[in-house]
């Protein structure tokens, strides 16, 4: 797979770990063994994921001779926040549109993500209620600036277009180097499904490497039906743009819905168990709305003998802890 045809900022410098869960696994009492890809490590302020993403299309950005980046999120989002530090570190003014979808969730005062855009500097904030157009309102955002002269770039939420989605084709080759590396055969990779980005990327990389590992997504919002043909399409779509021949099957696309609870972003007690198991086992800290209900559902899949004994299960952990400071009276109950 070639990436280097593409416009590119090498936030990324060295892979990020893959490391075993013993602890984990042994408090599950299964016969699973557990591993996990540390895309929390990845650079940027607070890290996560969307570092990987931001690498082609901050580029993307920059060649088109843009000077101002737009993007959207929820009220916590971890993709604004990273979006917002690749900006300042470019020298690019951000603007962000975030959607409430929980009526009365945005406190300008909250800690979190919300804090650190505005130590970070953001050149402002628009709160829209849950179910708005974002890319609209992005659209009307952009209007403005450049009736003033500027020069916007959108980026849609998450990163996940066909450009963002290339960062995680490319953590799938990362990957399995890792893996021959390390002569580690993994039956089973688990990633968290939203936005599809991630999720639609890795399983673009894996097929491409011909790794016959599947990919699983654990849902944070949609149906299942839904989210898996929106990550088959965005697969498709990244596919074409790296020129990958290999047909993917329709049913590589898996996705479990079973975890999202009462609706996006919005606590559940599996999600507090998960992430409390992965930091008093491992002193690995997820975030409540993606890793905290991906490793909930994970867990819940190795309780309920999904995997094959003896397996080993990579789990991608994409960051997000800088929220869990937004949700401490949820871990105090």
């Amino acid at each position: 797979m070639n990436f280097a045809q593409f416009p590119r900022r090498k936030y990324i410098h060295t892979p990020t770990p893959i490391e075993p869960m013993p602890a984990l696994s042994k408090r599950l009492g299964k016969d699973v063994t557990l591993y996990v890809k540390r895309d929390d490590l990845l650079p940027g302020a607070g890290g996560g994921n969307k570092t990987r993403k931001l690498e082609f299309c901050i580029a993307d950005a920059m060649e088109k001779k843009a000077d101002t980046i737009i993007t959207c999120g929820a009220v916590q989002s971890n993709h604004c926040r990273l979006t917002l530090a690749w900006a300042v570190k470019e020298g690019l003014d951000c603007h962000l549109v975030l959607e409430e979808r929980v009526k009365g969730s945005y406190k300008k005062e909250a800690s979190g993500n919300n804090f650190l855009f505005e130590l970070m500097g953001v050149k402002s904030i628009a709160v829209v209620p849950g179910g708005t157009d974002m890319m609209g309102a992005m659209e009307k955002k952009a209007a403005e600036l450049e009736a003033k002269g500027r020069h916007p770039y959108i980026i849609p939420g998450g990163a996940s277009n066909a450009i963002g989605a290339l960062g995680y084709v490319s953590c799938a080759a990362e990957t399995m180097t890792q893996l021959n590396d390390m002569h580690l055969n993994i039956d089973h990779i688990v990633v968290p499904s939203g936005s599809a980005g991630t999720h639609a990327g890795m399983v673009v990389g894996m097929v491409g490497a011909s790794s016959n590992i599947p990919v699983s997504g654990v849902n944070v919002s949609r149906k299942k039906d839904v989210q898996e043909e929106i990550v088959y399409k965005l697969a498709l779509e990244t596919a074409e743009k790296l020129g990958i021949n290999t047909a993917i099957d329709r049913n590589a696309f898996v996705c479990f819905d079973q975890y999202v609870g009462p609706g996006y972003s919005i606590p559940t007690d599996a999600m507090v168990e998960a992430v409390k198991l992965f930091a008093q086992t491992e002193s690995i800290l997820l975030d409540p709305v993606y890793s905290g209900k991906t490793a909930a559902g994970l867990i819940d899949l190795i309780r309920k003998d999904h995997f094959t004994p003896g397996a080993k299960v990579l789990f991608l952990h994409t960051g997000g802890s800088p929220a869990l400071y937004a949700y401490m009276d949820t871990f105090r109950k």
